[in-house]
Order: C-alpha cells, then structure tokens, then sequence
C-alpha cells in the first residue's frame, strides 16, 4: 500500500481529508509591524517609497489620537425597491435598535453595507459576521471575509453580496440578529443587535 512508504506529513494529509478536518500545521505568521514601522523601511528605495505612500497615503495619522483604530460607523441595507433609505447609525446609543425594526419586504433581493473607518495601524483579516434567530431559535449564520486595510481619513465601506429576504406565510414575522465587526486576532471592534421585520409588502 502506498500509505506504507508515506511520510508522517502525507498521513496527516490523508487522515485529515478522509475526516474532513483541517490539519493544524506549526505555522507562526511574521509579527506585526505598526505602520510606521512600515513606511521606515527600504527609505533609500525611491521607487518603494512612492508605492507604499501610495497604497498607505502620506498622512495616516488619526485626528484623535485617542480614537480606536477601528470604528464602525453604519451598517446600510441597499435595496433599490425600498421606499425609504433602511439605515442604523452604529455611532451612537445601540440599544433602540431592537425596538425599532427595519422592515423588509419579502422576497425582494438586498446587500449590507457596512461603513466603518481605520484611523492608526493597518488591521488584517476584518470580518462582518451575523447570527439571525427567531423566537429565540437561531436559524442562520453568516460570516463575511471583508480583508485587510490601511488607515484613511475617509470612511471605508464593505457590501456583502446579493442575499434574498425570506419570502412566504411562515417566513414573515419578527427576526432578531446579532452582528459583530472582528479581525483575524479576534478584537471585537463593535457588537450590535438590530430586528428585522418580514412582511408581505413595505407598507404592511
């Protein structure tokens, strides 16, 4: 058999894919390095200096040096169909979301939007993950890889891809979702819950 003459690395791999399991493999990645630490690099490199001011900007600098290097600002459902813009300010009190829920037409096809800024070090591996339940039962889960990225003064934004809003008798009613903004070293940069209100049409 050819399992006979293998090494110990392909018996893992063959283990692993007959359980589908992942293999855990001893691999550090390269520590972080702060941003500064980044533009210092290669100076007498002209050519390397134009490009990583390019990719990272000439003044990363947060205005408030006590802000947080991430910050989620809004989470937006677009969808063309809706009579009104469905926006939650993620800036403020988080609390009223549950009472007041965004309602959305069944059936009809929609993205989230989140808009978010980083302000001091590049972060890796950012997440949009969100659990839905329903009369306290959880009846999906979603994560979404949105990457990695440079500080910017400006706002930056994620768009999920095109998902459809549940549709029929039994779909329609109140959901309960939970949402949570991380990174690839698990910080939680914001937490919310919203409600989501199923209806027959806009107006119900």
């Amino acid at each position: 058999m050819e399992e006979d003459h293998a090494t110990p690395e392909q018996l893992a791999a063959i283990a692993a894919e007959a359980e589908g399991s992942e293999i855990s493999v001893n691999y550090k990645p390269p520590a972080q390095k702060t941003l500064e630490e980044i533009q210092k690099l290669d100076e007498d490199d002209e050519s390397l200096r134009k490009y990583k001011e390019a990719l990272l900007g000439k003044d990363c600098a947060a205005a408030d040096p006590n802000a947080p290097n991430v910050q989620v600002t809004g989470m937006t459902l677009v969808c063309d169909s809706a009579p009104k813009p469905l926006v939650l300010d993620l800036q403020g009190d988080l609390t009223g979301f549950k009472k007041t829920p965004i309602v959305l037409k069944e059936g009809i096809e929609y993205r989230i939007k989140i808009s978010f800024k980083v302000n001091k070090e590049i972060v890796s591996g950012l997440k949009y993950c969100q659990q839905t339940y329903r009369k306290g039962i959880k009846v999906d889960k979603s994560d979404y890889m949105v990457g990695s990225y440079a500080p910017k003064p400006t706002v930056q934004e994620f768009i999920t891809p095109v998902e459809e809003s549940p549709k029929g008798m039994m779909a329609r009613g109140n959901y309960t979702i939970k949402s949570k903004f991380t990174d690839d070293d698990q910080h939680d940069h914001l937490s919310w819950e919203w409600c989501l209100s199923i209806k027959k049409d806009w107006t119900d």
